[in-house]
């Protein structure tokens, strides 16, 4: 039998990163980013890439595929994830998905197959706006994703609309599906701690950069920390409120990704050391076996 497929999830701030740099040490690894944040190059500090240190020698693949002007879909990371799946198990290694993107996850371990796209229709709706896509959809009684603030989600929401997305019941074979269980007050704690380290001149100087040559109402920048900062450079916001502002908007980001992964009956859940005494088992009974 060929090496698992480890899947690592949880919330923003919850360890992910650091629980699977320390399993992939272990038991040599390599890590997938599932983080539909990490994609875009240029953006490091305030979509909180994992830094080098962090990485600690280990290699991280689905980070920096795309400039801010690209589109990238779901489709698109299945594929590109799939692929790095086999290649990584090809060289003898474990690989390790890593994210808090449930939808990036999903389409991996449950082998979605997606509806041909309407070209016809992307192009019309690439270069709406969101409020634009929002009025599309009440008027063609589109239901709007969970994630309405995400262009991305929005357009996938209409070019799916009325076709059938097909997707296993069960994960894919040969996979481990673990996910981090953080107690509320820790993870506000740090999220908080996190926002003191991101908010910080360096953030602002990579935004006005990106901004600068994608502009402000790029995809990559209409969430998370970006629409702040907009803000704070137009006098409309202190650095105080913009580190508040971010804090709420992290814990909000939180707790969507625990109401998407708490559905999911396939996860096994632990605390940051008991996933991994639970995942050097699991490993160790299929060596054996």
């Amino acid at each position: 039998m060929s090496l698992p497929l480890l899947v690592i999830v949880g919330p923003t701030a919850s360890g992910k990163t650091a629980l699977a740099v320390r399993i992939a040490k272990q038991f040599n690894g390599e890590i997938i980013s599932a983080d539909s944040r990490a994609i875009y190059k240029g953006l490091d500090i305030g979509t909180a890439k994992p830094s080098m240190q962090e990485r600690d020698g280990v290699p991280h693949w689905g980070i920096d595929l795309v400039t801010p002007g690209q589109r990238f879909t779901t489709v698109d990371f299945k594929k590109y994830a799939t692929k790095k799946i086999n290649e990584i198990r090809l060289r003898g290694r474990l690989p390790i998905l890593v994210g808090g993107t449930g939808l990036y996850v999903d389409t991996v371990i449950y082998d979605f197959t997606f509806p041909k796209t309407n070209d016809r229709l992307k192009r019309f709706v690439d270069n709406m706006t969101l409020q634009e896509l929002y009025k599309y959809c009440n008027e063609h009684n589109i239901s709007l994703p969970e994630n309405n603030k995400n262009k991305r989600y929005v357009i996938n929401a209409i070019l799916r609309d009325g076709q059938p997305q097909k997707r296993r019941v069960k994960p894919i074979d040969n996979t481990i599906v673990v996910g981090i269980a953080t107690e509320k007050e820790i993870l506000r704690e740090r999220i908080t701690a996190r926002a003191e380290e991101i908010v910080a001149d360096c953030t602002i100087s990579e935004a006005q950069i990106v901004a600068d040559k994608y502009g402000w109402d790029n995809e990559a920048m209409t969430g998370n920390i970006y629409p702040l900062i907009h803000h704070y450079l137009e006098g409309n916001l202190t650095m105080e409120e913009l580190k508040s502002q971010f804090c709420v908007l992290d814990w909000r980001l939180a707790k969507r990704q625990l109401t998407w992964l708490r559905r999911n009956s396939d996860i096994w859940w632990g605390s940051n050391d008991e996933v991994y005494t639970y995942v050097a088992r699991q490993l160790a009974k299929m060596n054996n076996s």
